[in-house]
Order: C-alpha cells, then sequence, then structure tokens
C-alpha cells in the first residue's frame, strides 16, 4: 500500500512539470505522410489541411495501445472530406525461448510459474503469428448525427493461435460509444511499449460490451462514465457455494487531465456486484466489488517518456494481470461455509522509454501485483508475481519494425515457495 500512495505521489509531481514535444510525434508525423489516398465523389481534390485533419482522427483515441495496428496505408476519402475509410492491419511474427522456468502462454504471466520448479519443463523453444490483426475503420461527419465512426478489429489469436478471433467492434457518434471495446476503467495509452502480449500485472486489457459517454471540457479536461457487461470470475467450491450469473452491469467512469503531447494523468474506479449461492442457507447472495486506478503517461524531455500505473481494490482480480487466470473475485470464507468474500488486491507497474532515434527506442518496465485475503487459504495460493521487461524497437520504416525484449518474473505462494522464470524474445511485423 505504501508503494502504491509513493507512485501516486510521484505521477502527481510528474504532472506539475514543463510541457515537452516528444519523439514519438515525429514517428506519427511520417506515418501521416505514408498514406495512399484515393479521393471518391463530386468536387475537386480537398485542400492539403482538410486531408490531415480527417488523417489526424486515426491517431486520436484515448484508448490506442502502442501494439495496435497503424493506420491504414491505402484509404478511401471523399472530395468534402467529411468520410474516410480505411482497411488495414498488422503481421506481426514473434518467437521466445523460455529458461529455468517454462511459461506455456504466449504472454508472460508471473501467476503461471511451476511452484515448485518443475525439471521437465525447464526449458523451451516458441514462435506464434498471434497478435497479427486486420481492422476496419470508418471516420465521417453526419449533419444530423455529428462526428460518427465505426471499427472492427480481428486478431489471429484464437483457436491454436492462428484462429481469427474478434477483438473489438464499436461505433462512436460524438460523445457516445456503443459495442465491444476497452473497458473504461483501462489506460491503453498508459501502457509501455512490449513485445510480451500480456505486459505487467497492472495493465487493465479488458473488454467488454458496453455503452460510454466521453467529454472534453476543454484541451486539458476528459471525462467519461460507462456501463458495461460482466464477466466475474469467483472461486465457488460446488460443496457449500455455487456459480450464480452476474445480473448487474459494471460501472467505470474516469477523469483526465492531459497537457502537450499525449501526456495525461488519470483517476478510474469501477463497481461491480458479484454474486454468488449460498448452498448451506439455499441463498443467493453478493459482494460488492470496487476497483481505483491512477495511472500516467509523462514526456519530461525530447527522448525520455515515463509509464505509471497503479490500482487497488476488492473483488476486482479478474480485470488485471497475474489475478486473470484464477477465480479470486470471490473467495470462500473458512469460518462460514457458505459464506464468500471479495478480497483486497493491488497491482503496479513503472516504466521508461529512451529514445536514441526518433525510430530507435528502448524500454524497461518493472512491476508487481498481489493477493490480500482476509482468510487464511491454503499454502499453494498464488500470494505475489513480480513483472520485468526490458526491450529495444527498431522502425526500419515507418511500418517495418523489429525488435528485441528479455523478462524476467517470479512467483510466490502463501506457503513462502517461490521460483523465477526468463524468456528472450524477437519479434516483426509489418503494418499495411
Amino acid at each position: 500500500m505504501k508503494k502504491i500512495i509513493l507512485m501516486a505521489i510521484a505521477i502527481v509531481t510528474c504532472g506539475m512539470a514543463s510541457n515537452a514535444q516528444h519523439q514519438t510525434e515525429i514517428q506519427i508525423d511520417s506515418l501521416k505522410k505514408n498514406h495512399q489516398i484515393a479521393f471518391i465523389g463530386d468536387g475537386n481534390t480537398p485542400h492539403p489541411d482538410s486531408v490531415r485533419a480527417i488523417l489526424d482522427k486515426f491517431y486520436i483515441d484515448q484508448f490506442r495501445h502502442l501494439q495496435d495496428p497503424r493506420a491504414p496505408y491505402f484509404m478511401f476519402m471523399s472530395k468534402d472530406s467529411k468520410f474516410a475509410m480505411g482497411i488495414g492491419g498488422v503481421v506481426r511474427m514473434r518467437g521466445w525461448y523460455d529458461w529455468n522456468g517454462v511459461i506455456p502462454y504466449n504472454g508472460f504471466i508471473p501467476q503461471a510459474i511451476s511452484v515448485p520448479s518443475n525439471d521437465i519443463a525447464r526449458r523451451k523453444i516458441t514462435t506464434t503469428p498471434a497478435g497479427t490483426a486486420l481492422y476496419f475503420r470508418v471516420i465521417g461527419n453526419n449533419h444530423r448525427l455529428g462526428d460518427y465512426q465505426l471499427y472492427i478489429e480481428t486478431n489471429f489469436d484464437g483457436y491454436n493461435q492462428v484462429g481469427m478471433k474478434l477483438k473489438k467492434a464499436y461505433a462512436t457518434v460524438n460523445d457516445w460509444t456503443i459495442g465491444y471495446a476497452n473497458s473504461t476503467f483501462g489506460d491503453p495509452a498508459a501502457f509501455p511499449m512490449l513485445i510480451d502480449a500480456q505486459g505487467p500485472q497492472a495493465e487493465v486489457q479488458t473488454t467488454a460490451v458496453l455503452v460510454r459517454w466521453m467529454h472534453s471540457f476543454n484541451k486539458n479536461w476528459t471525462v467519461a462514465a460507462s456501463v458495461e457487461t460482466p464477466q466475474s470470475q469467483v472461486g465457488y467450491n460446488n460443496i457449500t457455494t455455487s456459480k450464480v450469473d452476474d445480473w448487474f452491469p459494471n460501472i467505470a467512469t474516469f477523469g483526465q487531465f492531459g497537457w502537450g503531447t499525449n501526456n495525461h494523468v488519470r483517476l478510474s474506479g469501477i463497481l461491480r456486484v458479484l454474486p454468488y449461492h449460498d448452498m448451506i442457507n439455499g441463498s443467493n447472495e453478493r459482494e460488492i466489488g470496487w476497483g481505483v486506478q491512477l495511472s500516467s503517461i509523462f514526456r519530461p524531455t525530447n527522448s525520455l517518456t515515463l509509464y505509471a500505473t497503479g490500482n487497488i481494490g476488492r473483488g476486482y482480480g479478474s480485470l488485471t494481470g497475474d489475478l486473470i487466470m484464477s477465480n479470486y473475485d470471490l473467495l470462500n470464507n473458512p469460518n462460514t461455509p457458505g459464506e464468500m468474500y471479495a478480497p483486497e488486491s493491488f497491482a503496479w507497474y513503472g516504466a521508461v522509454q529512451y529514445n536514441f532515434r526518433p525510430n530507435l527506442y528502448a524500454t524497461a518496465t518493472f512491476g508487481q501485483e498481489r493477493l490480500l485475503p482476509k482468510y487464511n487459504v491454503s499454502g499453494d495460493t498464488y500470494k505475489y508475481g513480480l513483472y520485468s521487461a526490458f526491450n529495444i524497437f527498431w522502425d526500419i520504416t515507418p511500418r517495418f519494425e523489429v525488435a528485441a525484449e528479455v523478462n524476467f518474473g517470479k512467483r510466490a505462494n502463501f506457503d513462502g515457495q517461490s521460483n523465477w522464470a526468463r524468456r528472450a524474445c524477437l519479434m516483426a511485423q509489418f503494418s499495411f
């Protein structure tokens, strides 16, 4: 808890520093110049300023992750500059070598580390095209609807890591978004750049069908609120407790102060109703879960970017990092059969990125997640995990990128046993 408070103070202190341009803006500008546009409709070709204005909208997204596909190379645009459509994607190939501990997933997940060490699974080499994606985006303006956007993204990380899987599908009209999109509780813009598909433990990657209202009062302040389809993970035992279907939506919100080029501090919150069935008394019960998160991305100099996120709460484990892997939203009370409770947990990470050149940069990331049950649990229960990543990325062209990364992680259990795992990764990707 002290670490969370200290990190929050550090984030706010950073927010008081002076504004600075960042070399990421140079990268985005190079991408904006790297489009082939086919103009449709009647009239003359629009002015370059109008073309640039609608291109800017492809890069402005509060919920854009650095691993998301870049704006499409081929685009259609109306000559009145009120409509643009692009079909694009990314071909991403990753390979890695695990040693002194194998994690059987594409993501480097400390909770999945074998404790104690498993001599049979000590080394493994793997490659995958998972993360390869296709997407379709429409941006426009209508005299009745105002500004609108349609977005569909599919990833090839479904069945056997090559099956097509829907990742996002939503529509935005002015301040309203409806569809399958990133949770309002998350802050993808504050995620560091990684090869690892999982990321540090405090990273909230939850996607849900939602209805969201988001409004910017001026160039600095943005607020949002949403109702989201719940996906609780309850640790029932089918002896004294059992599962009940979710019946109340998650309520998520955030307030954000931003400045300069993509610098911001965001405070987010989520409220959950977590139902279960008490088999001893034959009654349906529920507990209240909640989470609070403080996140930031800050660029103090032209070459330096800082990322930080910390969250804490009760019964929100299925939204974050390691705890997604198990049913930790509700645990059984060993002292009162039939009763469940929402355990407390917290997670945090910090990362620093340094740009040697606009197209050559390195990132170092470190994070932790910890489960804080109210009552005694079995000794082999996950207690905490440590996560670290060190990488270097090189954009050979605005659309072709290669990278290398090393991951270190640790899992510790409540009985005091722990184990480490290590991974070395390579990646090559091409966006179109």
